[in-house]
């Protein structure tokens, strides 16, 4: 099946800087619904389409077309008895920039140095002002559900995810759920990924 509006696909990936230095290696594929629905970046969705599992590409996205130039001004300087104890470089908090308008999403600001009295804050993504290199391994494609059409994400490489049976909230051991996409993953959008990277 060739990669296409409303397939799935399962892709390994190699992340490198422009350097070739390795950054992340997935230990398992990344999963997505292609076609748009911001599961990964544009450019990679470009460079997959019309292709079939085995396909193996080597593509570079500049900073615009990955996690944007580096703004500066994502750089806070906070109180440090506004922040729980223990307090450590590298740890993250949600927060909005300073200009405080309502309506603009929250950031994930990661601490990037404490002093006495003084927490430094930066909500720029850890990979933000980057060209990244990104080695794809295409391997699976397959068609979406209609579910994951509805939701327009992947619910997994196969559209259902294995629960814990022990937990006794989940009532079967294996069912479809509707979940945030897998897009945290540093192919795409959203919430933490495997290391701890987001796209703001």
């Amino acid at each position: 099946m060739k990669i296409a509006k409303n397939t799935v696909v399962s892709v390994a990936y190699k992340l490198s800087d422009a350097q070739g230095n390795l950054i992340e290696e997935s230990d398992e594929p990344m999963v997505y619904l292609h076609g748009g629905y911001d599961g990964t970046f544009p450019k990679i969705e470009e460079a997959l389409d019309g292709h079939e599992t085995g396909y193996v590409t080597q593509i570079q996205l500049e900073p615009q077309d990955a996690f944007g130039e580096y703004d500066p001004d994502l750089v806070k300087v906070e109180a440090r008895g506004r922040f729980p104890e223990p307090l450590e470089v590298g740890m993250q908090f949600e927060g909005t920039p300073d200009d405080g308008e309502e309506d603009l999403d929250a950031l994930i600001y990661t601490v990037t140095d404490v002093a006495e009295d003084k927490v430094v804050l930066d909500g720029n993504h850890p990979l933000a002002g980057m060209a990244l290199r990104f080695a794809l391994s295409v391997q699976e494609v397959r068609e979406a559900t209609e579910d994951e059409k509805e939701h327009q994400h992947a619910h997994g490489a196969d559209g259902i995810e294995v629960l814990d049976d022990d937990d006794p909230k989940n009532s079967t051991a294996l069912r479809v759920i509707e979940r945030a996409p897998r897009c945290g993953r540093v192919l795409g959008y959203g919430a933490p990924g495997p290391v701890g990277l987001y796209n703001a």
